[in-house]
């Protein structure tokens, strides 16, 4: 990636300022974890074992948690520690589940997790291509992300996606017995296939006109099939869900009760009510008739 500055119709390099240490990495993304990702930071430097887990950290999204791991170059395996690493999670659940209560205060129980999207993410200015190719599996649980510091204090990150036709690690491990093995047992992708499944005809076909025009609302927004919703995310932050029923569609709007500006009063206060998705504001749709409404009551919480 070529990174510029402008003067008016002159263009000029930006030299990369590579960073001295990995703790340097680890303190910048430690402490603006919030912005960078929906995670809410459980404990640095996190020992388990004759293990050191660099960030342990909580999507509260998915209810897993996630490991992440910094590293300035380019010499080592991410393969084999991500597999270490996500089966110590397995074995010990109880010690990150007394971990996350410690320091939140709460009273998590090993039920209230979703141990399936256990997952470990890799920092680093930059990665191989074997780094790559050997991540790319849909139920690995390793994700990679590029992150590099530009003079005039300029910062990219960007993860690396998977590729859409990413295999299974199941079709090439034959034995449970091995590291990846164990994992591949535990971890569970969903896809929108899987939520899609067994709706009426009528009901796909409003889902994916909803979709649609969510993702026209900006470049940058992606989908993510959880275990019971498909959320809707901009820079990694949830801003709308979706339950799919077999005859209807159940939305939420990611914004807190008496933040959202409704004349027509289509949603409801959930604040109160136990819910799968994302916000305090419910929509049950099963057509399109006020899809452009919909939509600008979306937009308010992808603005905020």
């Amino acid at each position: 990636m070529q990174i510029f500055t402008t003067n008016q119709t002159i263009l000029a390099t930006l030299n990369e300022n590579p960073f001295k240490l990995e703790k340097e990495i680890q303190d910048l993304f430690e402490k603006n974890l919030g912005v960078l990702t929906s995670l809410k930071l459980v404990r640095s430097e996190f020992t388990i074992k004759q293990f050191r887990i660099d960030t342990l950290a909580f999507d509260p999204e998915s209810n897993s948690f996630v490991i992440i791991e910094y590293k300035r170059s380019q010499n080592y395996s991410v393969v084999d520690q991500g597999v270490s690493y996500l089966n110590l999670m397995l074995d010990y659940r109880a010690d990150f589940i007394v971990e996350y209560n410690e320091a939140y205060g709460e009273s998590l129980k090993r039920t209230d997790i979703d141990w399936s999207q256990s997952r470990i993410i890799f920092v680093s200015p930059s990665f191989t291509d074997f780094q790559r190719q050997s991540t790319n599996f849909k139920d690995l649980g390793i994700e990679l992300w590029e992150i590099k510091q530009f003079e005039n204090g300029l910062l990219t990150i960007d993860q690396i996606k998977k590729s859409k036709s990413a295999p299974s690690i199941k079709q090439m491990q034959k034995s449970d017995d091995t590291e990846i093995g164990k994992l591949a047992k535990e971890i569970k992708p969903y896809s929108e296939e899987d939520h899609l499944s067994g709706k009426s005809d009528e009901t796909v076909e409003v889902y994916e006109t909803f979709k649609n025009a969510i993702l026209n609302l900006g470049p940058d927004i992606e989908i993510k099939p959880q275990k019971m919703v498909i959320g809707f995310t901009m820079k990694g932050k949830v801003f709308a869900d979706v339950l799919v029923l077999k005859t209807s569609l159940k939305w939420w709007i990611n914004l807190k009760i008496g933040s959202l500006d409704d004349p027509k009063n289509l949603s409801r206060d959930v604040s109160k009510i136990g819910h799968w998705g994302n916000g305090d504001y419910e929509i049950r749709v099963n057509d399109s008739a006020n899809l452009e409404y919909i939509m600008s009551l979306v937009k308010q919480a992808l603005k905020s």
